[in-house]
């Protein structure tokens, strides 16, 4: 069967003249219309579980510029709160959480098989976008990785360091790998079921990768990520899965073959030219403009997009940005990003 979509082509390994481009958190405060529905909303979580108005964010900026791709509306600490943890977020601060932080925490958790009675309403604003999206663009859905989620749920809340997880790995390693292990079985049934309801693609998101060091890294990024692919692929062998340890430098080298993956994601602490060099003869790259380009635009901006476009030229390319776009991006400096990409000729 002939591969329409363009995402879809440079995950199976297509080197495409213009590359695909889709942006992390592209359905967010930057755009007017988005703000406006969460208003409608009420709150964030309110329009995470709200089906049909997580599906028209989902929709604004494919309305409004055309993406390749659409990223299912969600929070990655949904999942967390699905297996029992009490989730809140502060205006202006962020999540909070309730902790984990022994292995009697841990039994105050829900069975993994009883997630799916919280995010039903996730799978249905899968089902809504299947239907409602052009036909030309993929559908991605998502969840954090087993690390990521972790740190938020050991802490209570998002922290520069990662330091409360960093502490209960090294004082209650039990408590530790125990949390891990229930994270890497619920995030597997969690994107089988975004898959049943009509993802096309699924992404694991591990921000906190970088924090990981040493065998530390292959322990509790690499391994988790490695067991989440290995059983996606037995049941969905078509489904194309990008792995993002997001600030994991020279240890993104390897891990696109280590977990088989299709496609690594990268952030703009690294150069479009390393990774062209280090990891492209693995697979598909996505990234890496620097988030911070979508509020200051200019000339500068389209130097770097046209730097990356030719860097990663020679093997597939998913054209992104290296970490989610901010609340304070000019919507005009996306639209003139994809100008850019769609207008660049390679020399």
């Amino acid at each position: 069967m002939t591969i329409k979509k363009k995402i879809l082509k440079a995950l199976a390994g297509e080197v495409l003249d213009t590359p695909p481009i889709w942006m992390m958190r592209q359905a967010g405060r930057y755009l007017p219309e988005y703000r406006e529905t969460r208003a409608q909303a009420g709150d964030f979580l309110s329009l995470c579980y709200n089906s049909d108005l997580a599906a028209e964010v989902t929709l604004q900026p494919i309305r409004r510029y055309g993406f390749d791709a659409a990223i299912l509306f969600a929070d990655i600490l949904l999942l967390p709160q699905a297996l029992g943890a009490d989730l809140w977020f502060v205006t202006g601060e962020g999540p909070r959480l309730s902790t984990i932080n022994s292995t009697d925490d841990l039994k105050l958790l829900k069975p993994v098989d009883e997630i799916h009675d919280t995010l039903r309403p996730v799978y249905e604003t899968v089902r809504i976008l299947s239907k409602e999206l052009p036909e030309e663009t993929t559908l991605i859905g998502f969840a954090g990785a087993p690390w990521t989620v972790a740190t938020y749920m050991i802490a209570g809340r998002g922290t520069p360091d990662q330091k409360p997880a960093h502490d209960l790995k090294d004082n209650n390693i039990l408590a530790f790998e125990n949390l891990i292990e229930i994270l890497t079985k619920a995030t597997i049934k969690y994107l089988s079921a975004q898959i049943d309801a009509g993802v096309e693609v699924v992404k694991i998101f591990d921000s906190w990768a970088g924090s990981l060091k040493g065998d530390d890294f292959y322990k509790y990024a690499l391994e988790p990520t490695k067991k989440i692919v290995m059983e996606l692929k037995a049941k969905y062998p078509k489904v194309p899965i990008i792995a993002f340890p997001r600030q994991a430098g020279d240890y993104y080298k390897g891990f696109l073959k280590s977990t088989g993956a299709d496609c690594l994601a990268i952030d703009d602490s690294i150069s479009s030219a390393w990774a062209a060099k280090y990891l492209q003869k693995d697979g598909c790259i996505q990234g890496n403009l620097n988030s911070s380009h979508m509020v200051s635009g200019g000339q500068n901006m389209i130097d770097e997009i046209e730097t990356i476009v030719s860097d990663l030229s020679q093997g597939p390319h998913i054209f992104n940005l290296g970490h989610g776009i901010t609340p304070e991006a000019n919507p005009d400096y996306v639209a003139l990003m994809i100008e850019t990409i769609r207008n660049f000729k390679r020399s």
